[in-house]
This record gives structure tokens, sequence and C-alpha cells, in this order.
């Protein structure tokens, strides 16, 4: 009889060594996943600061690519100006 309670598996005999770790293995996974989000999210905010994020993409406004003209020195500040003020009478209204 005492060697058939020997060979029994562990979890016939209760919780025994392993019990409380049990509970440890989906928080160490939420840890892993957690800080993967954060290194990724770190990770675009960074390329973002670095290659000038959204304002190089078509969301860019055409005030910040006349302004990156004027400042290249493509048009003079007499250009700059009228088409700036053309910009900004043609701007739709938001309701």
């Amino acid at each position: 009889m005492l060697t058939a309670l020997a060979a029994a598996p562990l979890w016939f005999h209760g919780p025994g060594v392993g019990f409380p770790f049990f509970f440890l293995i989906p928080v160490l996974w939420l840890i892993v996943l957690v800080v993967a989000l954060v290194l990724v999210r770190r990770g675009v905010r960074r390329r973002w600061a670095i290659y000038g994020g959204p304002a190089f993409g078509p969301h860019r406004s055409p005030e910040a690519t006349l302004s990156e003209r004027f400042a290249n020195g493509e048009i003079d500040e007499v250009e700059y100006r009228s088409r700036l003020e053309v910009l900004r009478a043609n701007r739709p209204t938001r309701p």
C-alpha cells in the first residue's frame, strides 16, 4: 500500500509544493504582456519623435507645408504671405 501511495500522481495527494506557484503563472504572463506593450508603445513614440511623426504623413496641414517651403527658401516672403492668406480664407469651417 505504501508503494501505491508513493507512485500516485502528486495531485492525488492534494495541494503540494507547487500549489502556491500555480496562481503565479497567469500573473507572470500578464506581466510579460504588459511589459511588451509598454516597450512597443515606447518604440512607436521614439520613432515619431525621430522621424517627425504624423506631420510627415498624409495628415500634414497645408500651412505646415507652406511654412517649410518658406523656411527652406523655396518661396519668398511676399509669396508666402499671399498663399497663407488664400489658405486661411478658404479654410473649411468646423461645425
